[in-house]
């Protein structure tokens, strides 16, 4: 699983970093987790609000801090 996070590097895309990286270690989920800091980078992922995650390539959320619990539940999910 490839995990981005994507964002400038503000105070809010480190703590969405950070909650990527504890969600994992929860789940025990072996992540590729990399941060887009590229503003042309994550347009061309279709980024529009940051901080946002990506999944494999997904933009699963975007626009505010998700939190741990939010951030397991969505990595827990099956993906097709």
């Amino acid at each position: 699983m490839k995990i981005q996070v994507a964002g400038p590097g503000c105070l809010n895309c480190k703590t969405t970093e950070r909650n990527v990286f504890n969600a994992c270690a929860e789940l025990n989920l072996d992540a590729d987790i990399s941060h887009v800091y590229d503003i042309r980078e994550f347009a061309g992922l279709g980024v529009m609000r940051t901080p946002a995650v990506l999944v494999d390539g997904v933009i699963v959320m975007a626009g505010r801090v998700p939190t741990v619990a939010e951030l397991k539940a969505l990595l827990a999910q099956p993906r097709a």
